[in-house]
């Protein structure tokens, strides 16, 4: 029986690479009838391995059938093993089959018109699981969901993540995570984007040297957003980091029930000089942000460069050009030019990929063949682009060989591809055939950090031809355990099965070399001791090593599967089936089938999305599908247009408004839904859509539509604006002194300006100001590896060269233990701590676009705190009032004097509006 109005019920699961996030998301409103009473999440992670059970309890309180609908996000690598539902005491269980054997039952499904299809692409590295089913008027129904995945470490850091967001009030709503790390747990930190001060006392965190529990349980009262108020609070991410002590072998051997895992990470080693060539995309479809953000991204990368390194820039389009004819280092002076080279690239043309690697490819060569690559160096290309070849060799096979042949194995080639219009499939195989890897960077606001944080995972080279070994009568069906490089921050895994009759001890031997030599570390480890770690924990999910083992072997063969051909793809092919068969994992090999009640679709099946993000299964040398034509639309191609992106340019389009000097006319094409933008002024609406005539490619009326356009968005803008507010004065409380605060103008404008530094708490805290407010602050603890740097946009918080951006107003609530970040729907960030001065950073208005700085607890400034504001917690003195009403006087710090007036000034220690206080001020 079908209801007239259906409900809909869903909890998203979202697991990110290399992180794990669960969400839990429902839209059902319980009025509807669709009542979740129970909503549960419990996360179980033993050596990096993490079991997560999703369990959702539904009943119908309606008087008619209701459709209730389980949806979740899990990331691209995760594995689902099991799902059910429970209806009315039946169970109806999944099943995992060939998909290969279940695509004529798919096929069917979908040709009676369901919805076989329960698993597709969704957000940056997720998949989208849903299931719906008709529930009965009373009844009740249990969905359960089961998926696996291996905690990659990342940056020094793995993650786990789970998305909270109900939608409605839940009566039993509990997370609970348990970690279990024989190596020990080195940190454990905490962060929320929902979390309050009164939420929080819904959070508990327990942990010991190997073991944490994290259970987030709120009450309904604590759900609400208030008293009177049934929606819910809950909404947004929580997320666990980690990371486990590193002893001076650098790993350490697990081991349960006949499987071992072999953890390896030495930090303490030098980094190995790199020489890197960077080569940067500058084809017409990268004109606008894209280019923008190539830019401030490619000169955070060249800062950070190290001076052992060398480097060298190639920037292509439809013909490459080098920065400098060879490979300099990475001197003051080299990166100085190379950086305001940088600044400089601009976007146009066509896309020839073959030539330009091949040229970085020579110029490594040619630096070899000089002697000028130092021994033990680590040479690496490291590509940027937003689309397929269009000029020169545009054969993607035929590159792949070219690029394959030139670098020989000697160099490694990583791929980053920009955006959604890339081939990324072209770009995935490029890299695995040279030792690299690729990376998409999604077109977003945060494309630059991507761009940054990607470099980091690769700065930091400490050993290269890396190869495990154990003895041959201890071990069999070992995983990959030879890699070409180990970098800082992340790690290398081996798993595989120990033999029946093999020795009582397990030894490792771990080959590579640094810089300067080749280096060997031993380990070994009691089999019959470490088997007990594993029997005691109740929490601990039992023979997960096996599955770990089996989710290695079944990720890496589907990887080998990039470069394999004929006889050896169909090998690697039927292994990785049949484990992912045996373990019941659904993979892009299998379907996970669904049975439902009789009378509802028979055929739902889960199973991978085929899509550019996963290129293995896709022939690389085929070619974009071509657009179909739309009813009331021509486009025409023109030589003068790049294929991806169609930069107009000015010779072809004449009369086309832009900006004095700019060589392009600033445009932008949307093929994916026929649009055209300008690029210049983004707040402005499409001026080409799919409902114009073909006679929108005359530059007249393009010229036409582009001014009405323009004209209409300005008319917009001219309604009243938001009310402006002062430049915000800084007050500065100072406890101690005869005067209780101080207030200081700023009248340093459009310059950095060094305000605090107190080498006792570790603090510095710097910004530019502007004539009504900072427009950037930048706050750096040393002691929490901390650097957060907010502008009027965004809040950018860096820990341990791990970036996160956040936009203002978004609530976070970041537990690093020892420091406390908090950031309100307001627009207020603060950073606090126990014996820690407290500094916060508010955003004063969307429109003025400038921020304030406030201080408090300066008590726990020592009197050794420098800089502009510093200073002024020295040993000052102020000199007793003048003037005929006692508002001028003088205050004196060590080596300066300031002369100080009484003034009205604004506060906006407690938010907007801003309170009037009578304030001793001086300006600096």
């Amino acid at each position: 029986m079908k209801s007239s109005a259906p409900a809909h019920m869903w909890c998203s699961i979202i697991l990110l690479l290399p992180s794990l996030l669960a969400g839990l998301q429902t839209t059902t409103a319980r009025k509807n009838g669709i009542d979740i009473y129970s909503l549960t999440v419990d996360s179980q992670v033993s050596s990096r391995f993490a079991h997560t059970v999703v369990t959702s309890r539904v009943v119908n309180r309606a008087d008619a059938a209701q459709e209730a609908t389980f949806q979740l996000e899990l990331p691209r690598k995760a594995f689902i093993t099991n799902f059910s539902m429970v209806i009315d005491g039946v169970t109806y269980p999944g099943t995992v089959q060939d998909k290969a054997a279940a695509q004529e039952q798919y096929q069917a499904a979908v040709g009676r018109g369901e919805s076989a299809g329960l698993v597709k692409t969704a957000g940056r590295q997720t998949e989208q699981f849903e299931v719906s089913v008709t529930v009965a008027p009373k009844a009740k129904i249990t969905f359960e969901l089961v998926y696996q995945e291996l905690l990659r470490r990342r940056l020094g850091t793995y993650e786990l993540l789970l998305k909270v967001k109900p939608q409605q009030l839940v009566k039993h709503l509990q997370m609970d995570i348990h970690i279990f790390e024989p190596q020990g747990i080195g940190f454990l930190e905490t962060e929320s984007t929902f979390m309050t001060q009164e939420l929080a006392d819904a959070l508990t965190t327990s942990q010991n040297k190997t073991k944490a529990h994290i259970r987030f349980k709120p009450t309904l009262s604590q759900q609400q957003h208030s008293q009177n108020d049934q929606d819910t609070i809950l909404d947004g991410n929580f997320i666990v980091r980690y990371d486990v002590d590193r002893s001076v072998s650098g790993g350490s051997i697990q081991i349960e029930n006949g499987y071992f895992v072999h953890h390896f990470a030495p930090e303490d080693l030098p980094t190995m000089p790199k020489n890197v060539i960077f080569v940067i995309d500058k084809s017409g479809s990268m004109l606008g942000r894209k280019i923008q953000q190539t830019r401030e991204a490619l000169i955070k990368i060249l800062n950070d460069l190290s001076p052992k390194d060398q480097f060298n820039l190639i920037v292509f389009n439809g013909k490459e050009t080098q920065w400098r004819p060879s490979l300099v280092k990475a001197s003051e002076e080299n990166v100085k030019e190379a950086t305001g080279y940088a600044s400089k690239i601009e976007a146009d043309g066509w896309t020839n990929i073959n030539d330009a690697v091949l040229s970085a490819v020579e110029l490594l060569d040619a630096s070899n063949r000089a002697e000028k690559l130092s021994p033990g160096s680590v040479s690496l290309i490291i590509l940027l682009t937003d689309g397929e070849p269009t000029q020169g060799e545009t054969n993607p096979t035929t590159i792949q060989k070219n690029v394959q042949e030139a670098i020989n194995n000697r160099y490694s080639l990583f791929c980053l591809g920009f955006g959604f219009n890339v081939h990324y499939p072209f770009l995935e195989k490029l890299a695995q055939d040279n030792g690299g890897l690729a990376r998409r960077i999604y077109e977003d606001s945060d494309s630059a950090l991507q761009l940054q944080d990607f470099y980091q995972e690769v700065a930091n080279p400490l050993l290269s031809v890396v190869s495990f070994e154990y003895p041959s009568d201890a071990v069999e069906a070992v995983t990959q355990d030879n890699f070409r490089y180990h970098f800082k921050g992340s790690e290398m895994v081996v798993a595989g099965k120990l033999q029946a009759q093999g020795p009582d001890v397990l030894t490792a031997k771990i080959n590579g070399q640094t810089h300067k030599q080749n280096i060997t570390f031993q380990m070994e480890a009691s089999v019959a001791q470490k088997e007990e770690e594993f029997q005691s924990p109740k929490y601990i999910y039992h023979n997960f090593m096996e599955r770990l083992w089996a989710f290695l072997t079944i990720n890496q063969q589907l990887e080998q599967m990039i470069s394999a051909s004929g006889a050896a793809l169909k090998e690697l092919e039927s292994q990785a089936l049949n484990l992912s068969l045996k373990y019941n994992f659904v993979t892009p090999l299998t379907y996970m089938v669904v049975t439902k009640p009789e009378g509802q679709e028979q055929f739902q099946a889960a199973g991978k999305p085929v899509d550019a993000g996963q290129g293995h299964f896709l022939k690389t040398h085929a070619r974009r599908p071509q657009l179909p034509k739309q009813k009331g639309a021509t486009l025409r191609t023109d030589p003068r247009l790049s294929v991806t992106g169609s930069i107009f340019r000015p010779a072809a389009f004449p009369g086309l408004p832009g900006p004095p000097g700019d060589p392009h006319f600033p445009v932008r094409f949307d093929s994916n839904n026929f649009r055209l933008y300008h690029l210049k002024r983004p707040d402005m609406p499409p001026f080409l859509d799919v409902s114009m005539p073909s006679a929108t490619r005359d530059p007249v009326i393009l010229s036409q539509a582009v001014a009405q356009s323009t004209k209409k968005k300005d008319a917009e803008s001219a309604t009243p604006a938001e009310p402006t507010h002062p430049a915000p004065t800084v007050v500065l409380p100072l406890p101690g002194s005869s005067v209780g605060q101080l207030c200081v103008d700023i009248l340093r404008f459009h310059m950095p300006i060094n305000l605090f530094e107190d080498p006792d708490q570790g603090l510095s805290v710097g910004g530019v100001y502007e004539k009504d407010g900072f427009s950037r602050i930048e706050v750096h603890i040393q002691e929490s590896r901390l650097f957060v740097r907010a502008s009027p946009e965004y809040v950018v918080v860096i820990r341990d060269q791990k970036s996160s951006q956040y936009k203002w107003k978004q609530t976070l609530f970041s537990d690093l233990r020892s420091l406390l970040i908090v950031m309100d729907k307001k627009g207020f960030l603060e950073l606090s701590g126990p014996d820690r001065v407290t500094i916060g950073v508010m955003r004063i208005s969307d429109s003025q676009k400038r921020l304030a700085l406030l201080v408090s607890h300066a008590e726990r400034f020592s009197n050794r705190t420098i800089g502009q504001l510093g200073q002024f917690y020295q040993d000052i003195i102020w000199d007793p009032p003048v003037g005929p009403d006692n508002t001028t006087r003088t205050l004196r710090v060590p080596g300066t004097e300031y002369p100080a007036t009484r003034e009205l000034k604004l506060d906006y220690r407690e938010g907007l509006p801003a309170k009037k206080i009578s304030c001793w001020t001086v300006k600096i």
